[in-house]
């Protein structure tokens, strides 16, 4: 079975705790189990325990939700590439995946809500195929033929 933890944003919480409803339910329905939910401010702050999560035995990979939703000005840019890019960095430097379902930049509150159910199954999708892949490719071995993992 593959554990997985969510990392959620409370910023945005009309749309952010709709999203975690979906991930929860959809986890549930892949047979995945939810071991850890923890609630950060914002979709900026995501990074900033992603280190402790990935460390945790008990944890495959960790889905983050968030909404950035688009202002007067380019702050929503900033925060999501900047949120995005150390995601990333820290699923590359633990070798756990962590996958993206923040909606933004540059939506709109109705855009958003129309996109909770899509950001948050896909994300939660793509965290258990990612870590049951990463699982059979460690325990793969080559023996003269072409070894798919899929």
């Amino acid at each position: 079975m593959v554990r997985i933890a969510v990392v959620v944003s409370e910023f945005n919480y009309d749309v952010t705790q709709l999203m975690l409803q979906k991930a929860l339910e959809h986890a549930k329905f892949l047979g995945a189990e939810v071991t850890y939910v923890v609630k950060v401010p914002g979709v900026y702050d995501i990074p900033t325990l992603l280190r402790d999560l990935v460390a945790k035995e008990e944890v495959d990979a960790v889905v983050t939700l968030g909404a950035v939703i688009q202002g007067a000005t380019k702050h929503d840019e900033v925060v999501a590439h900047q949120a995005a890019r150390k995601i990333l960095d820290i699923s590359v430097e633990s070798g756990k995946p962590i996958t993206l379902g923040i909606i933004g930049p540059g939506a709109n509150r109705m855009q958003a809500l129309e996109r909770v159910e899509e950001y948050a199954k896909r994300a939660v999708e793509a965290a258990v195929k990612l870590a049951r892949r990463r699982k059979a490719l460690r325990e793969a071995k080559y023996a003269g033929s072409t070894v798919f993992i899929d």
